[in-house]
């Protein structure tokens, strides 16, 4: 058993007949990511019974991962620079962080017992930097709520009830209001592929935190989209975001432009794996917007990747998709101006080869200088202007993004135009998402897990709202936490 295991559940023959033989509202919390299980947490708070389900053997896996670089739970950025992070999607991940942003994540952290600092780039740690004491303690906390898991269930979209489409179960659900608590359906009926074979699992709301494309063998796929869209919800294709990219040389002695893929195997089996340190990066998109970054990347087997590379995931994905490939630009000396290097490379450099000339006059050593070389023809090492400009701007052409199981996280999900403003989906009152399923991205540094746990807070309130607006939820209800 691991840290995140969670105890045995009673048998799914005893947990249908206890369901059914407890009117108290009761939840399907499907993904046991941090969106998941903060949706838990708020509806187990106020009362209702909560079966969180995931297909994986235990619950916060990715979460997990994540904690082996130190558990980075959200940055200390101010108000507008942290929500302009979101890009596209600020407006409507605006409400949810005001409700539970960063500051509100520390505090509910040392709830857990889990005090956090700020590091020097401004990202928020635990002390002990690392993710297994949050979730041991957070897990302990929902299962005295009452919180149930069901592991290694996977979740195949609705069961058809009699027939009924998504609009007919709305219509029953609405009716329903007219009849007393212990009369009214669950209408929610949703199937599941268990160690036990198929199963229906009824309940009066569902809070879907699936996660979204990227690393499935921790139990993010993407599987649920089919699903999604067949239940009449617009579902933006899941892409790669926080992601590296394949590059494309110009081929020896090639014209025309000729492109070949990836690095030569030289430079690949002497770099690959090297940092590319105190480099800036510059894109431009298909609009002609300018975005530029500085930081350190990463030269992999058959391109770049890396925190920089990251940053500008977004634009250069977008690019790409737009005109087919998109060059980005280095500054391999962001320090020193073209101006001033070509005036250091026009010193004679004497019997000492081109690379003691680049390390003594422009500091351009190691990969840089083998980049250099990888990109370069000589008459660019002959010429100290053309030389300046290359080092100031060195082109990479992108050809592709590395595949989406490859990527930290993806873009794309399920579109907010779905959802009405508690996060519920139109096509299927009573179904609320949360977490990476839906359509937005942000780059790391924290902004990832802040809106992931915010959400789920969101669609637990979200779900709250519509069992109380069908009296369906305790008194209790209204003092929901945290």
């Amino acid at each position: 058993m691991t840290d995140s295991d969670p105890p045995r559940n009673p048998g799914p023959a005893q947990a249908a007949a206890s369901a059914g033989s407890d009117r108290t509202p009761f939840v399907c919390v499907v993904g046991g990511g941090p969106a998941g299980l903060m949706a838990a947490e708020i509806l187990s708070s106020a009362g209702l019974r909560v079966t969180v389900f995931d297909a994986m053997p235990s619950v916060g896996r990715k979460f997990l991962l994540a904690g082996r670089g130190g558990l980075n739970l959200t940055h200390s950025e101010a108000r507008e620079s942290f929500l302009g992070r979101y890009g596209t999607r600020r407006a409507q991940l605006e409400p949810m962080i005001e409700a539970f942003g960063p500051d509100a994540l520390r505090d509910w952290a040392r709830t857990l017992g889990v005090e956090t600092f700020v590091g020097s780039s401004g990202r928020v740690f635990p002390v002990e930097m690392k993710a297994a004491p949050l979730l041991r303690a957070w897990l302990a906390r929902l299962r005295a709520a009452g919180v149930r898991f069901e592991m290694r269930h996977r979740w195949r979209g609705w069961a058809p009830a009699g027939g009924a489409t998504g609009s007919t179960q709305a219509q029953t659900a609405d009716t329903s209001t007219q009849l007393d608590a212990a009369q009214r359906p669950r209408v929610q009926q949703l199937l599941f592929d268990s160690p036990e074979g198929r199963r229906v699992v009824q309940a009066d709301a569902v809070v879907l935190a699936l996660g979204g494309g990227s690393w499935a063998k921790l139990g993010s796929d993407g599987a649920w989209v089919p699903a999604l869209r067949a239940a009449g919800a617009e579902v933006a294709e899941l892409l790669p975001a926080n992601c590296g990219f394949d590059i494309a040389r110009p081929a020896a002695g090639g014209s025309g432009g000729e492109l070949v893929p990836g690095w030569t195997p030289h430079f690949a089996e002497r770099f690959r794996g090297q940092p590319l340190k105190s480099v800036s990066a510059r894109v431009t998109t298909a609009d002609g917007a300018v975005h530029e970054r500085a930081g350190e990347c990463l030269i992999s087997e058959t391109g770049i990747e890396g925190g920089l590379i990251y940053a500008l995931s977004a634009p250069l994905r977008d690019t790409l998709i737009a005109q087919g490939a998109v060059t980005l630009h280095l500054d391999l000396a962001p320090g020193r101006s073209i101006e001033r290097l070509a005036a250091e490379l026009r010193r004679p450099r004497g019997s000492r080869s081109m690379s003691s000339h680049l390390h003594s006059q422009a500091g351009i050593k190691g990969v840089k200088a083998g980049l250099l070389r990888e990109c370069l023809v000589k008459a660019d090492f002959d010429d100290p202007e053309r030389l300046a400009a290359a080092i100031k701007g060195l082109p990479l052409t992108i050809v592709a993004t590395r595949p989406l199981d490859e990527a930290i996280s993806s873009a794309g999900g399920v579109r907010f135009e779905a959802l009405d403003r508690r996060l519920m989906l139109r096509a299927r009152p009573g179904v609320f998402v949360a977490g990476e399923m839906l359509d937005w991205e942000a780059p790391t540094g924290g902004y990832l897990l802040t809106a992931c746990f915010a959400s789920g807070l969101a669609a637990g309130r979200g779900a709250l709202h519509w069992l109380s607006a069908r009296s369906l939820t305790p008194a209790a209800a209204g003092t929901a936490s945290p």
